[in-house]
């Protein structure tokens, strides 16, 4: 008797706790009511109660090391659709957005789907990232004018390149580095002049590892327990605020005793900036900003340099014609510096940046959360429900992009469909440095491939695709100087 039992409810059991966010949700979404007649949620499976689908993500992503099969799993079970699944995602119920149309769609309608970034205090609540309205508006258009205009590039390219090359010049002595650890160090001292003129030493080097504290925690799940990421970086942002509180302290005293300089960084146009009253940012305003841009760009950075670094080996027909685009430049000129100028004007150079970062795709998801009840072709995502726009499948889903997991710079000689290539984000949200990560990753380029050559040490390593794409050795590579 008690084996019929066992044979008859536990496998009642188990399919109930399968179905029980299908069946929740299921409900919630019955009162619906929407003047386009959709009441239904969009295709897809909630997973687990309180988990959801997270062993399903994890499986692709972590274990099978095949992400973009994460998607395709959705659409030989449920179809295409209206490209969007519902599912239940980092404890809250989400819609996974995949096509160019929905993504669009969802860019377009800034009313509708509020940007939330993950463990916002730890970017700052008062970061650009982070505000909305007019407030966004005002600190975008004038970081954009700070980093992203073609003065603020001149000035930025020159800033650059010394580390640049002192960096490579050491590289090629050590013979073997890891790519990605070597190319980190000298982005966060290149961003960390031209956002504050912090100076290479101890402090830059402290706040440099607070900044990897801080942007795991921004990642983690939300336990301020010791031991737990998030709790780790709160204690970094901590410690890098009461350093960026230090700097702002001094020159204020500056601006007070009348010694200060005209704008010299991002930090200096922050305590300057005066909206149409007159007023200024205060001080956690003025440091919020300065945390959410290097968190935003630092990271991103590192990562898509390293992975032109990567490409480039692996590709060897790319790297020639690279190189003989820019040794064509280099040979023009009497100087060991390029402008931002020249960089631009180099078309194979910048058709090589946009495939990188195409190929790197290192914001995989930009997250929205829905302010209201959305319904679009018949199926309705309602309030509050995390939307993830799956940037990374635009960029390699075969529909969009030809054979897309080769490194084809030459794609880029023929305009792309609208709406596949948003490695930036879209709409008022897209990020505001864009032009200046092409930049330093083309400028980095253009010292790489003009005066030294270099070799993959573990040309078939792993990939691990969390938190972000990366060889499990760091890239790490042979390099020497490169004989003419």
């Amino acid at each position: 008797m008690w084996l019929s039992v066992a044979l008859g409810v536990v496998p009642l059991l188990m399919w109930l706790f399968w179905q029980w966010n299908n069946i929740w949700y299921g409900l919630v979404t019955a009162s619906l009511r929407s003047s386009e007649g959709g009441t239904n949620l969009p295709p897809g499976h909630m997973g687990f109660p309180v988990i959801g689908e997270l062993f399903t993500f994890l499986w692709y992503f972590k274990f099978l090391r095949r992400p973009d099969d994460y998607i395709n799993s959705k659409r030989r079970k449920f179809g295409d659709g209206v490209g969007m699944y519902k599912t239940h995602l980092f404890g809250r119920p989400s819609v996974i957005v995949y096509s160019p149309t929905v993504i669009k769609f969802v860019f377009r309608a800034d009313e509708s789907f509020k940007l939330e970034w993950p463990n916002v205090e730890l970017v700052g609540k008062h970061s650009v990232v982070a505000v909305h309205g007019k407030i966004h508006a005002r600190l975008r258009n004038f970081i954009s004018k700070s980093v992203n205009q073609p003065e603020a590039l001149r000035r930025i390219a020159a800033t650059v390149q010394p580390r640049m090359i002192a960096a490579l010049e050491s590289w090629a002595k050590r013979r073997t580095i890891t790519s990605y650890k070597e190319i980190k160090k000298v982005t966060f001292e290149n961003i960390g002049m031209f956002f504050a003129s912090l100076e290479p030493g101890a402090t830059l080097d402290m706040l440099g590892e607070y900044f990897v504290g801080l942007i795991s925690g921004v990642r983690s799940y939300k336990m301020n327990i010791p031991g737990f990421a998030y709790y780790h970086g709160l204690q970094c942002r901590k410690k890098a605020i009461a350093i960026f509180n230090e700097e702002l302290e001094k020159r204020k005293k500056d601006f007070k005793n009348g010694s200060s300089e005209s704008m010299k960084d991002l930090m200096d146009g922050l305590m300057r900036l005066k909206d149409e009253e007159g007023g200024q940012l205060s001080d956690i305003e003025i440091v919020d900003n300065i945390v959410g841009i290097l968190i935003g760009g630092y990271e991103t950075t590192t990562l898509a340099t390293m992975w032109g670094v990567y490409y480039l080996a692996k590709y060897p027909k790319v790297l020639q014609k690279l190189r003989d685009e820019n040794m064509q430049l280099k040979s023009s000129k009497n100087e060991q510096h390029v402008t931002s100028d020249e960089i631009f004007k180099m078309k194979y150079t910048m058709k090589v940046v946009d495939e990188t970062i195409r190929m790197a795709n290192i914001s995989p998801v930009i997250f929205r959360t829905t302010t209201k009840d959305v319904t679009y072709k018949g199926h309705t995502i309602p309030k509050g429900w995390n939307v993830m726009l799956w940037i990374r499948y635009l960029h390699t889903d075969p529909e969009n992009f030809n054979d897309p997991l080769c490194f084809n710079p030459d794609r880029w000689d023929v305009s792309m469909t609208p709406g596949t290539y948003q490695v930036f984000g879209g709409g008022s949200r897209m990020c505001v440095g864009n032009m200046l990560a092409r930049l330093q990753i083309a400028i980095f380029l253009y010292h790489l491939s003009t005066g030294y050559t270099w070799d993959l040490v573990n040309p078939d390593g792993k990939v691990k695709y969390l938190s972000n794409p990366k060889p499990e050795d760091g890239a790490e590579i042979t390099i020497k100087k490169l004989e003419l």
